[in-house]
């Protein structure tokens, strides 16, 4: 797979010059890489995967039981002579499987192709979280801006207000002219409210998914590598798709489970060795004082044991044919997650360029409702325009800005959405590296030969973080407005952050 590096160049030499209280998409990804339940959970998983393959394998390997037992005789049999009191058996027992119908040979396949197929589910899981963190990053972002346009907007709205209520006082205005005005200013306080609530909903979701709330966010960084067409994205992404790749290996695998199923009903043959003593403890009785058996006996056995099923009630076929099932609808998984990845590549593609033209019509549109908005106001002040007129140029410039926030961010999400549908939206390719980066094959390669009956299994420490101590988020504004949304404010009493919201 290529390696597609995420920040590099000028992208590095920025925020690297960034405020310490900045925040940074990359540092966002990072921390939800180290502390994110879902995809620590998801790791979890992959690792007792991994046990499938000991565990496939330990039919292969020799079987050795011991058991002990002693008894007392409490009452001893009436014509038992010989009867010993006391008894102190151990037994020994080996078992080696010879054949088994090839069932320890296709489980040990199938279980070494589910570990490929989790590895490849952990990739999915950690490429649909950095979309969900991209995700949540760019809504706080466009809900700011749009927080801080509906603020201004208020702003505005407000000293319309006034103004027209100051000449409604001296008879240049009617009063349907101040009712207009009052009514669009409600309707702003309330669109405020709503941006404000979807702003903490967009922050309490960043922190749901990164851990911590978010900062000052920098803007993101270009997405590198994009395909030119939609079916180069196709083709990439059939070829490297995480999830794609997980169906395609449990399809494999349900092959030899079908081989599994049918060993149930083939012979099997297995060594077996054997050894007993037992200590009757100077307690087996004799016929004869002269004649005194021995106290203590013992046995050894080694042979071939050969196990042929005859009947079995059906269960083989039954197995067999839900084992049949089982892959027939892993099969048809692989043909739904392909058609999956495919319409994901060809809408993010679609996605991203659309609003690629949004972006370039809506800045056509701020720019050109900026320069109406000017002259409905100039007109205004000469009797050619009304003061509808101007709270109209007003809710065009507002919609056209809100546009331009939404479809900004709309163009960064689908864009990173194409490159996870492509399979290359991972730490690795994301140039995450601030430390090592969790390898999913080391734990398989560890645990794949033990064949000890005591490793040691210490417990796996929880490492994401909860958020129970982070503080309820709040609406307000940290970034500025770009300066091509700033506008229709009256300049002699510029709007802050923190300003235009109505009391509460």
């Amino acid at each position: 797979m290529r390696s597609l590096p995420f920040l590099t160049g000028t992208a590095l030499l920025a925020l690297s010059a960034a405020p310490l209280s900045a925040e940074t998409l990359r540092e966002a990804l990072l921390e939800a890489y180290k502390t994110n339940p879902t995809l620590a959970a998801q790791r979890a998983n992959v690792r007792a995967i991994d046990e499938n393959v000991p565990i496939a394998r330990s039919s292969a390997l020799p079987g050795v039981q011991l058991q002990s037992s002693y008894t007392e005789a409490v009452v001893l049999p009436v014509t038992a002579f010989t009867a010993p009191a006391r008894t102190s058996q151990t037994q020994a027992n080996l078992t080696y499987s010879l054949y088994a119908g090839g069932a320890t040979k296709n489980g040990i396949a199938a279980a070494d192709i589910r570990v490929q197929g989790g590895q490849a589910a952990l990739r999915g899981t950690e490429a649909d979280l950095f979309s969900a963190v991209v995700g949540a990053y760019m809504d706080v972002i466009r809900d700011e801006a749009i927080v801080a346009l509906n603020r201004q907007n208020v702003r505005v709205l407000e000293v319309n207000l006034r103004a027209s209520r100051d000449r409604f006082q001296v008879g240049d205005l009617t009063r349907t002219d101040v009712a207009q005005s009052d009514a669009r200013s409600a309707i702003a306080r309330g669109q405020l409210q709503t941006a404000e609530a979807r702003l903490i909903s967009s922050r309490e979701s960043y922190i749901r998914l990164v851990g911590s709330a978010p900062g000052v966010l920098e803007n993101p960084p270009p997405l590198p590598n994009l395909p030119s067409d939609p079916d180069t994205a196709v083709s990439i992404a059939l070829a490297d798709n995480p999830n794609l790749l997980a169906a395609q290996k449990n399809g494999e695998a349900s092959k030899y489970d079908v081989k599994v199923a049918r060993a149930a009903r083939l012979p099997r043959v297995d060594a077996v060795a054997g050894g007993s003593y037992t200590n009757y403890f100077g307690s087996l009785g004799s016929f004869s004082a002269t004649n005194v058996p021995p106290q203590y006996d013992r046995a050894a056995q080694l042979g071939l044991r050969f196990t042929l099923p005859l009947y079995q009630g059906g269960a083989p076929a039954a197995r067999i044919r839900q084992a049949q099932e089982r892959r027939a609808q892993a099969l048809e998984q692989v043909t739904e997650a392909e058609r999956q990845v495919i319409a994901q590549a060809r809408s993010a593609y679609a996605v991203w360029q659309s609003s690629l033209q949004v972006i370039a019509s809506s800045e056509v549109a701020v720019n050109a409702n900026k320069l109406s908005l000017e002259g409905v106001r100039a007109e205004n002040s000469v009797g050619n325009r009304t003061i509808l007129d101007i709270l109209n140029a007003e809710q065009e410039l507002l919609n056209s800005q809100v546009t331009l926030v939404t479809a900004r961010r709309d163009a960064y999400v689908a864009g990173f959405a194409l490159l996870a549908a492509m399979g290359q939206a991972e730490a690795k390719d994301l140039g995450l590296e601030a430390g090592p980066l969790y390898d999913p094959s080391v734990n398989a390669k560890r645990v794949r030969n033990n064949i000890w009956d005591f490793a040691p299994a210490p417990a796996v420490p929880v490492t994401s973080t909860r958020t129970n101590g982070t503080r309820p988020q709040g609406a307000q504004v940290t970034r500025p407005l770009d300066p091509i949304l700033d506008g229709g404010v009256d300049r002699s009493a510029p709007i802050t952050a923190g300003e235009g919201a109505p009391n509460r």
